[in-house]
């Protein structure tokens, strides 16, 4: 009899209808996936398989707008979810009540985002992050009925760990291979990503939250390794190890499977030869891998970004890690096409639209010290100081990680052009908010920029992660009017004048483990910042912020 390995996972709710959803689960071996609904919807699909595993994408028809309905999952026919003895009230499916098409009524949205996550612990053991913000948001949904819940979940990157391995993951690992061979302690094939996967997600209150509130997803440089695609010569030296192929091709296949076909929606899916492929064949993993080779070999021919429209809020994820153009003398966040795709699609319907969210696992606007250190960093880099200073550039930008979008500074200003445009004129929406994480700290920073509409930087990392006492002091400094003065300096010697626009700290720095949730009803954007805090007889999320951000300054 077929078992359920991982999920079930909510991923795609159709907000135009309100009238289906997809639910993402893994198996133990071949067999049918079934969703039954308590109000008779449903649906069904067949496995495929990747490298020895099985998974299925169900795509569950005939929901009620409106309306929250407990769901079953069964393999072959027998029940596998819900499990027996969890605590955790039923998983359900929630449906917008009313589509979003222009001239129509838009229910309200509430969007809750974060980054950085590491696998917590078992229960019975403390670890070295703290209070984990998604464990604890699970608990407080589980355990309080009346708790409002997200309606979306946004996940900006490093849900898993590749390069930084917990304890038990690294006896796995040792037990299936000798470490003192490269990558070491490290995840070297699919099958070793599967086990991050698993340690991550079978966390009961995270399979219980993601089963129950849709969530979205994009890779930042962690899933596949720290500072993945920071420079040419960088990437030059990874693709002369033994080791990286295989690496990277299990990063971006195991990202496709568990993270990125659910970011999808039906019509999406089945315009997808990918997916037709690997489910038409009785082992996908050929084509899959096939994919992901020519995915890294040209980051061009793949869009891992994505959009989707939730009534009148539209969110826009980016990708800022492959889509990247590493050549010093044409350095871009993204690569002429997918720079295309993003103003197209901020463009598109401009008016229909209240809200415009744009999902960047990297910052766009950064403490003003760090940003004016990685526009100097660029230029050294690019030699306009020299080749000596090239060489130190270089190696400055690896060991401080200054590769945001300050660092390709021809991308940071046409970033801010596109904001500026969409957010000016009659047309303009409320508001213009880029969402991030990232940098293991919490902000909101505000541009000074002629718009209609209120633009705000949120940024909020980790979920689950720690940060040095001194890199929080040099975030502080970062900030402050002294880490100002200092980054004019680096302009000075970098021959890089001032930034195309200015900004302000409005919020923060807040450190922690912690979870932002934007509120949008109406034109009317509300923001609020939970942090786990730990305790007795467990952990609790404090409001540290609660903030009207539409309100007249």
């Amino acid at each position: 009899m077929a078992g359920l390995r991982l999920g079930p996972l909510l991923r795609h709710v159709d907000w135009d209808t309100g009238d289906s959803a997809t639910i993402w689960v893994e198996a133990d071996r071949p067999c049918t996936a079934e969703v039954r609904c308590a109000d008779g919807s449903g649906g069904s699909a067949h496995t495929f398989q990747i490298s020895g595993h099985h998974y299925a994408l169900v795509p569950v028809t005939g929901l009620t707008p409106g309306t929250a309905t407990a769901y079953e999952v069964l393999l072959d026919g027998a029940l596998v979810w819900p499990q027996t003895g969890g605590g955790f009230p039923p998983s359900t499916i929630t449906t917008p009540a009313v589509g979003g098409r222009p001239g129509r009524t838009s229910p309200g949205l509430r969007v809750t985002f974060g980054s950085c996550r590491q696998a917590a612990p078992p229960a019975d053991r403390r670890g070295p992050h703290g209070a984990d913000a998604l464990d604890t948001l699970a608990a407080r949904l589980a355990h309080d009925p009346a708790e409002v819940r997200p309606d979306v979940l946004l996940l900006l990157g490093d849900q898993v760990y590749a390069d930084h391995l917990s304890r038990d993951t690294r006896a796995w690992l040792a037990a299936r291979r000798d470490l003192r061979e490269a990558p070491g302690a490290q995840v070297a094939d699919y099958e070793e990503y599967t086990r991050l996967y698993y340690e991550s997600w079978l966390d009961p209150e995270i399979r219980w939250l993601l089963s129950t509130v849709p969530s979205l997803h994009i890779f930042d440089d962690h899933d596949v390794i720290d500072d993945w695609n920071t420079s040419a010569s960088w990437l030059a030296e990874m693709r002369a190890t033994p080791w990286w192929p295989e690496r990277v091709l299990s990063g971006l296949m195991s990202y496709w499977v568990y993270q990125h076909l659910g970011n999808l929606s039906p019509a999406e899916l089945a315009a997808d030869p990918l997916y037709a492929a690997v489910r038409a064949t009785p082992d996908g993993t050929d084509a899959l891998r096939a994919f992901a080779a020519g995915a890294d070999a040209d980051p061009a021919s793949v869009r891992w970004s994505y959009r989707r429209d939730f009534g009148r809020t539209r969110l826009l994820m980016v990708d800022t890690r492959a889509a990247r153009v590493l050549a010093e003398d044409g350095r871009a966040m993204l690569d002429p096409a997918e720079q295309l795709w993003l103003r197209e699609n901020a463009l598109d319907g401009h008016g229909d639209y209240d809200h415009l969210l744009i999902g960047s696992s990297l910052p766009w606007l950064m403490p003003p010290l760090i940003h004016d250190a990685e526009v100097w960093n660029a230029a050294l880099c690019r030699g306009e100081r020299g080749p000596r200073w090239a060489r130190i550039g270089e190696d400055l930008r690896r060991r401080s990680d200054l590769e945001h979008w300050a660092a390709f500074p021809a991308s940071f200003a046409a970033l801010s052009d596109l904001i500026e445009e969409v957010g000016t004129g009659p047309k303009a929406p409320a508001t213009v908010c880029v969402l991030s994480g990232d940098v293991h700290h919490a902000y909101v920073a505000e541009p000074r920029i002629p718009s209609t509409a209120r633009v705000f930087q949120l940024t909020c990392s980790p979920v689950h992660n720690s940060i040095h006492t001194a890199v929080k002091w040099g975030f502080r400094l970062g900030w402050s009017r002294l880490g100002r003065w200092l980054g004019r300096g680096f302009s000075r010697h970098g021959r890089t004048g001032r930034p195309p626009l200015s900004w302000r700290l409005t919020g923060g720095p807040w450190f922690g483990n912690q979870l932002m949730t934007l509120a949008l009803s109406g034109r009317s954007a509300r923001l609020r910042l939970d942090q786990a805090r730990s305790g007795r007889p467990g952990a609790r999320l404090v409001t540290v912020l609660d903030r009207e951000l539409t309100a007249a300054e």
